[in-house]
């Protein structure tokens, strides 16, 4: 009997081992599958300078290259524009959460994107394949293009009309200039740069947006 009551003991210990909170979130989080991607850079760019077909044209981009990725869901750029109906990037982009090709939490809503700095790096910034938007050289990544289209101020919205910071509304692939941000957080070899309003562009010709570090890429959001 006493030898039962140590076997009836020993059997409740591991099964309440078994049940122990932690343990089984440990499980249950095995389980679940990585968050959909969410938010991408773009492989590449549209090739014409600041004229991306105006902010219709910067969303189909998006769509087209996510969709050629496998992804079903909906798409905007996150761009700005000025001038009467002047539009805001933070409104363009749905609400959040949003995860980058790999799984990884980029941002958790519009104010974490905007104001902790979220995961925006050079290292966690994910073309829409789930490539590393920084190419490395002897090991190191190299920043020699890191310049994202976005024509927004750093808390997300537009410029005020006057100087002009969107290439004409992204119609002019001559004349003007475009706020970009750097997605690799850096300027030069210096860390710290924000991800979506660090310069302006000394033109809008596909030449001028290469001379500064860029090639007219941009960040998609989904928005559903």
């Amino acid at each position: 009997m006493i030898k039962n009551k140590k076997f009836l003991i020993a059997a409740s210990i591991t099964l309440g081992a078994l049940t122990i909170p932690g343990i089984s979130l440990i499980a249950q989080q095995q389980d679940e599958e990585p968050p959909e991607m969410g938010v991408f850079i773009t492989s590449r760019g549209l090739g014409d300078g600041g004229n991306l077909g105006g902010l219709a044209g910067a969303d189909a981009h998006c769509q087209a290259l996510a969709e050629a990725a496998g992804s079903s869901r909906s798409w905007s750029a996150y761009l700005s524009t000025q001038g009467p109906g002047a539009v805001n990037a933070r409104d363009r982009i749905g609400s959040g959460p949003w995860a980058n090709a790999n799984g990884l939490v980029m941002a958790t809503s519009v104010e974490s994107l905007h104001y902790d700095n979220s995961n925006f790096n050079w290292e966690f910034t994910l073309d829409e394949n789930g490539n590393q938007f920084a190419s490395r050289i002897d090991g190191d990544p190299d920043f020699t293009e890191h310049d994202v289209l976005t024509g927004t101020q750093i808390d997300g919205t537009a410029f005020p009309a006057g100087q002009d910071q969107t290439c004409n509304n992204w119609t002019s692939n001559s004349d003007g200039s475009a706020r970009v941000g750097h997605a690799d957080r850096y300027s030069f070899t210096t860390p710290g740069s924000p991800w979506n309003s660090s310069h302006g562009t000394p033109g809008c010709t596909q030449e001028n947006l290469v001379s500064v570090g860029g090639a007219g890429l941009l960040y998609c959001f989904a928005i559903d």
